[in-house]
């Protein structure tokens, strides 16, 4: 029974930055939400989405009980029921036509819940099917596979030692917004604040002023795409003026040869033109990452683009080239309580090109397919077609290519099951939506996030309110689900019966699972053998979390390459760099399009919050004036944008927060009408991107959705 005006704590699970909330409850209600002062990690930051979660649990578009699309549209049905509907025509359709027939896809909340990332597992290890996609593709991927081929994990992620760096240079990267990204932050902007007060520099290379832009001492436009390029052309200039520590790199690294001749062929006079940057300015933000404390930092914007693959491997050589990865003030490894590298490496495999898409022959990435293969190996007839699918907590029509087309596959699916709290872009096409109960019904724990952590910290959340009769978590759905199809995939009668009961009974809890990970982990009790280290209980005990201290050297434990020495030069990239020649020397596109993300939005999640979508209208093309003067566009009027895929008519903005020829439109726009929709998202106006992208345009490495520096026409409207 929860007392009128009680205090609860809470980590916001809505992005990666994991703020500590501070919330009041009066009568079963939520009466605030405001930033937690006493947090070990944000220390009393909290950003408007923090204080959204009231109204995302009290939504009334948030669905409560499971529902079945009909002929005459959504009606509710009991849980067991929709479970086993679910389950047994999942594994009819894996018994029919084999276990690649039914596809799984999750989007990236998945990193922000602990018990729906234990829980996709089950559920994937129960249907055994290789078509398995997530949202790394549209995002993470480039990182991941640097990391693989760098250090010999794909979870060997490193971040910065934000609060001992002096100078960052940022790529591709917009934390004012983002909170981080793959660099969980708490406190964003103070932290930002800090590099300079203390006398270091921030130095921003975008295709856009953005609004991390004003934390900066330097701005310089970047072209979308070019990174691979003007990052080799900084190391061009380390090994030509001979600022690279070769005796102290052999004792790191090997490949340095091999770096330094690839490096060769990009100097900064070759690069300057594609770039947009001056060939003194790349040799000068070369130089000044020689001294100690200095770090590349890169994000989503280098990702996305053609050769994000190839520029995600050079931001990391460039920290290891000038002696800034893994000392303090450099980029570092985290420490968590849970080292998701051990179970990852056992439950996704630490490999890349495993098995290949049917139709394309695109490559598995730790253990998922990329997401530009889901519409053809939907369309596709032939063995291995995919007829069924399971989405959880993700809307791939509005963030992945072509979302139109990917619509219509959907809707041509035999079975479509979606684990999700609305009915939205992707799930109006599902057979059934179970829906899990809201974040603050449910307990939390920042799997994920606490392993790319600016700082070691320990937190868990207990849930702030009760969840109604009968309503089950994310956690819950996906094991009951899991069980369900394993023991129908073996047998529709009796042995199946049985099977699910004794699955059932062997499944544990999501928190018993987190107290084994905790206690096993690198500061844990070890079952015992250990005394006064970690236990669940010990850290449900601290409710503003517990500080574990600056990041640390963890070579040894991080690097898993032959004597521990950091793979400069893997073959995969070399071969790949006559492809960036190529590019270099081309003709450029007039005008490219790249995206941006909201301070008030996370992707397509939140705009159905009537206080964060409140406001100016955030969802127009920003064009440059020289750019629109061109074209005949005047500021606020309607224009249309089109790619040889498809056309959206947006209004216009005009800018100088863009450089020439590029033009942006923001992501997760576009939700429109439909019955049983969030009512709010649908009438908001603004267009899908993933109208102009194209699924058949990948990266050459991993085949990852190219989302930025996309050729596009405008025209007035």
């Amino acid at each position: 029974m929860i007392a009128a005006g009680e205090l609860r704590y809470r980590t916001c699970s809505l992005c990666d930055a994991m703020c500590g909330l501070a919330v009041t409850v009066d009568g079963g209600a939520v009466t605030q939400i405001r930033g937690d002062a006493d947090d070990v990690f944000s220390r009393g930051h909290m950003c408007p989405k923090g204080a959204a979660l009231r109204e995302l649990h009290e939504d009334p578009d948030r669905l409560r009980s499971p529902m079945r699309r009909t002929a005459g549209g959504w009606e509710a049905v009991p849980w067991d029921e929709a479970l086993d509907e679910a389950a047994t025509r999942l594994a009819a359709v894996s018994r029919a036509h084999g276990t690649d027939a039914v596809a799984m896809y999750s989007g990236n909340p998945m990193a922000n819940n602990h018990g729906g990332a234990l829980g996709v597992q089950a559920l994937l290890a129960a249907l055994g099917t290789h078509n398995r996609f997530d949202a790394n593709s549209q995002d993470s991927n480039p990182k991941i596979f640097a990391a693989m081929q760098m250090y010999g994990d794909g979870l060997s992620i490193t971040v910065p030692d934000i609060d001992r760096v002096q100078h960052v240079l940022m790529l591709g990267a917009n934390p004012a917004v983002s909170m981080g990204s793959v660099m969980s932050l708490g406190d964003v902007r103070a932290r930002l604040r800090g590099v300079r007060e203390r006398g270091g520099r921030i130095v921003l290379l975008d295709p856009r002023r953005t609004e991390t832009a004003a934390l900066c001492d330097e701005h310089h436009f970047l072209r979308p795409g070019s990174d691979a390029a003007l990052l080799l052309a900084m190391l061009h200039t380390l090994f030509a003026e001979r600022r690279v520590d070769i005796a102290a790199l052999r004792m790191r690294a090997t490949g340095i040869e091999a770096l330094a001749a690839a490096a060769r062929r990009f100097a900064p006079e070759r690069v300057e033109d594609v770039t947009g940057v001056p060939a003194s300015v790349i040799r000068r933000l070369a130089r000044e990452l020689t001294a100690p404390s200095s770090i590349v930092y890169a994000r989503v914007g280098l990702c996305q683009s053609e050769h994000g693959v190839l520029a995600s491997w050079l931001v990391e050589a460039l920290n290891v080239v000038t002696g800034n990865f893994d000392v303090p003030g450099g980029m570092m490894f985290a420490s968590p309580a849970v080292d998701i590298g051990p179970i990852a490496r056992v439950l996704l495999g630490n490999a890349w090109g495993r098995w290949r898409s049917r139709v394309r022959g695109l490559p598995e990435l730790a253990g998922s397919l990329p997401s530009a293969a889901m519409i053809e190996e939907m369309e596709t007839p032939g063995a291995g077609q995919v007829r069924a699918l399971v989405t959880f907590a993700g809307d791939p029509v509005l963030s992945t290519p072509n979302g139109p087309r990917l619509g219509r596959a959907l809707a041509g699916l035999e079975f479509m099951v979606s684990v999700d709290p609305y009915v939205n872009a992707t799930t109006r096409h599902a057979h059934l939506v179970l829906p899990p109960v809201s974040a603050l019904e449910r307990s939390h724990f920042a799997l994920l996030m606490h392993s790319v952590a600016v700082r070691n910290s320990v937190k868990y959340s207990e849930a702030v309110l009760p969840a109604a009769e009968g309503a089950l978590d994310d956690y819950a759905i996906l094991t009951e689900l899991a069980v369900r199809v394993a023991g129908k995939r073996l047998s529709a009668g009796t042995a199946g019966r049985a099977l699910t009961r004794v699955l059932r009974a062997a499944t544990p809890s999501a928190d018993a699972v987190l107290d084994a990970l905790l206690r096993a982990g690198t500061y844990g009790d070890r079952f015992g053998a250990r005394p006064g280290g970690l236990t669940l209980a010990k850290v449900r005990a601290a409710p503003h979390g517990l500080d574990l201290g600056a990041l640390r050297r963890c070579g040894p434990e991080k690097v898993r390459m032959p004597r521990g020495r950091v793979e400069l030069a893997p073959e995969v990239y070399l071969r790949a760099l006559p492809g960036l020649e190529r590019w270099v020397a081309a003709p450029r596109a007039p005008l490219v399009l790249i995206g941006r993300r909201h301070l008030r939005a996370m992707n397509s999640w939140l705009h159905n919050v009537a206080s964060l979508v409140k406001g100016p209208d955030r969802s127009g093309l920003l064009v440059h004036p020289d750019d629109a003067r061109e074209r005949g566009v005047v500021d606020g009027s309607p224009v249309r944008v089109e790619t040889h895929v498809g056309s959206v008519t947006v209004r216009a903005k005009v800018t100088d927060d863009v450089m020439r020829g590029v033009v942006s439109l923001p992501h997760g726009y576009g939700h429109g009408a439909a019955p049983g929709g969030p009512r709010i998202a649908s009438t908001l106006g603004g267009a899908n991107v993933n109208v102009l992208t194209d699924e058949t345009r990948v990266e050459a490495i991993l085949g990852d959705s190219i989302l930025t520096g996309v050729p596009v026409t405008v025209a007035p409207g």
